[in-house]
């Protein structure tokens, strides 16, 4: 009851909006000799906002399924407000009705006991009722806590009210101590002190029972619900092999939209081991379907792979093509850097040009270097794939390789000298127009660049160098290999020749095929021994 009426005592009347007009002088000095207070009528008004009382759950519940329901009104749970401090008295103001008048009880005084309160309780009971109380008059007091769905009055002055949700009880549980006044009237018959108190009746914990099981199946719905998302999804049963089955699936083998769901259900079948005499024939011509497949496939990575080179070979033809515009671009800025045009620029505009000469560079030179690594991994490709072929060949194309690549860096080589040249005439412009004496920053950098470019010049040429020296290696590999060919051409005819002439004896001595065997192949002998000593 305590905890009730700290819970309730949070709530404040406005009394200004309650404006009533106070008919009875009894009850006005009756209140301001007790209480200090001014009456106010609350006919048809709830006693307490439904947001504070929720309906309870009951967590020693121990009828239902090991799960451990959640109780609403645990603090912290977002659904009740936290209760107010104890420090603070509860104040409870009059109550007018239509037939009675009900006066608070004395603040000073110890709230009223209550009995434990019992789950899913729906029923109070109301003791200390004037004899002269009627059920209508209980029923115009109660209704103020909510809808009533029965009430039970007996012959002495007690009464059970049965309210149609739970939180209405605590509602009347707040009437608890309240006296009681029929009218105006001053006899013993006509007042009461209520005395309000929980009641246990077995419809409400019938109710109760119910609500709490459907709670604990709602519980295991989810926890089932979470368990299913998170188990991994199981694989789809495979059906059972039969002779329908098998003249589906080979229809299925057979549709390359399903092929992979068919091979699937025939790899199971073979594993569980439904090959027989009988079923052979059947599972022969099923593994023969999937074996025909094997050609879609190789042609499926063919067309990919063909794909493939396409693109790789229009990036190639586009990367050209936006290296060939760089190429103009940067050529159109080493123009403007001549004393023709330069000498019109102002100093600003003379910086932005080189700014963007120099960034233009750069972008040309690592497309350039994208483009070379593109060759590289061609001539690589190539490389790999005439590896099996015979050594002429394999040297044939590592010839024509390093030729490309020579072709590649002599036009390098050939650009950086240009860029070198245009440097140097900067440089001499520079020089004469401000002279030796007075050397800016932007000739020091140019001055940096140029032997940043010698540099480079020198490594280029040593590459190259040592290429043309590989090139003459393998020439001279090449026509070593040429003249063991023909070598090898010169024996294999002295050999051809000599078994003629082996022939032609055997048939002049008249011998027959197992005797000429022996001194033809003994001539072979000595006449391959003869042309070995003469090639040693």
């Amino acid at each position: 009851m305590a905890a009730a009426a700290d819970g309730l005592g949070s709530i404040a009347i406005d009394t200004t909006q309650l404006n009533m007009s106070v008919t009875d002088p009894t009850a006005w000095a009756t209140a301001m000799n007790n209480l200090g207070m001014v009456p106010v009528g609350l006919a048809g008004q709830q006693l307490v906002t439904d947001s504070i009382c929720v309906s309870g759950f009951d967590p020693s519940l121990s009828m239902m399924t090991g799960i451990t329901p959640i109780n609403p009104m645990i603090p912290g749970m977002g659904l009740v407000p936290p209760p107010p401090p104890t420090d603070v008295p509860v104040v409870k103001e009059i109550i007018h009705c239509k037939s009675c008048t009900l006066f608070p009880p004395n603040p000073n005084l110890p709230p009223p006991s209550t009995r434990e309160r019992p789950p899913g309780c729906k029923t109070v009971f109301v003791g200390g009722l004037p004899e002269n109380a009627t059920e209508e008059i209980i029923q115009e007091v109660f209704e103020q806590c909510g809808d009533i769905t029965a009430i039970r009055k007996s012959k002495k002055n007690f009464c059970h009210i049965r309210f149609a949700e739970e939180f209405m009880v605590d509602k009347a549980i707040y009437l608890s101590g309240y006296r009681m006044r029929l009218g105006s009237s001053t006899d013993k018959k006509d007042s009461g002190r209520l005395h309000v108190d929980f009641a246990q009746a077995r419809d409400d914990f019938y109710e109760w029972e119910c609500k709490q099981r459907m709670l604990a199946r709602e519980e295991r719905h989810r926890r089932k619900m979470e368990e299913d998302r998170l188990r991994p999804p199981s694989p789809p049963a495979i059906m059972h092999y039969s002779e329908h089955e098998a003249a589906l699936l080979a229809e299925k083998l057979k549709d390359d939209s399903k092929f992979s769901e068919a091979i699937t259900v025939l790899l199971t079948w073979i594993e569980r081991g439904e090959v027989n005499r009988r079923s052979a024939n059947q599972f022969y011509s099923m593994v023969q379907s999937a074996n025909s497949h094997v050609r879609r496939l190789m042609n499926e990575k063919a067309a990919h792979e063909q794909e493939m080179e396409q693109a790789k070979e229009s990036f190639k033809n586009a990367l050209t093509g936006i290296l060939t515009q760089f190429e103009q671009i940067v050529a159109v800025f080493n123009a403007s850097t001549r004393q023709k045009a330069w000498d019109h620029f102002s100093k600003a505009q003379r910086k932005n040009i080189d700014i963007w000469r120099k960034h233009s560079e750069e972008l040309r030179n690592a497309h350039s270097e994208q483009l070379m690594g593109i060759r590289r991994e061609e001539e690589m490709e190539m490389s790999d794939d005439d590896s099996g072929d015979n050594p002429s060949k394999k040297l044939r194309v590592d010839e024509s390789a390093l030729a490309a690549q020579a072709y590649a860096l002599k036009e390098e080589n050939d650009s950086l000298r240009w860029q070198l040249d245009a440097y140097r005439n900067e440089v001499e412009l520079l020089k004469q127009e401000k002279g030796q004496l007075f050397r800016t920053e932007e000739s020091l950098t140019k001055d940096q660049q140029l032997q940043f470019l010698q540099q480079t010049m020198q490594g280029m040429q040593q590459q190259l160098l040592s290429i043309q020296e590989e090139l003459n290696n393998k020439k001279s590999e090449l026509e070593q290999a040429k003249e063991e060919q023909t070598h090898t051409q010169a024996v294999l005819k002295v050999l051809q020749e000599q078994l003629k002439s082996a022939k032609e004896l055997a048939e002049i001595n008249g011998h027959d095929e197992s005797q000429a065997n022996v001194p033809m192949s003994d001539t072979l002998g000595r006449n391959q021994a003869v042309s070995i000593s003469t090639w040693s």
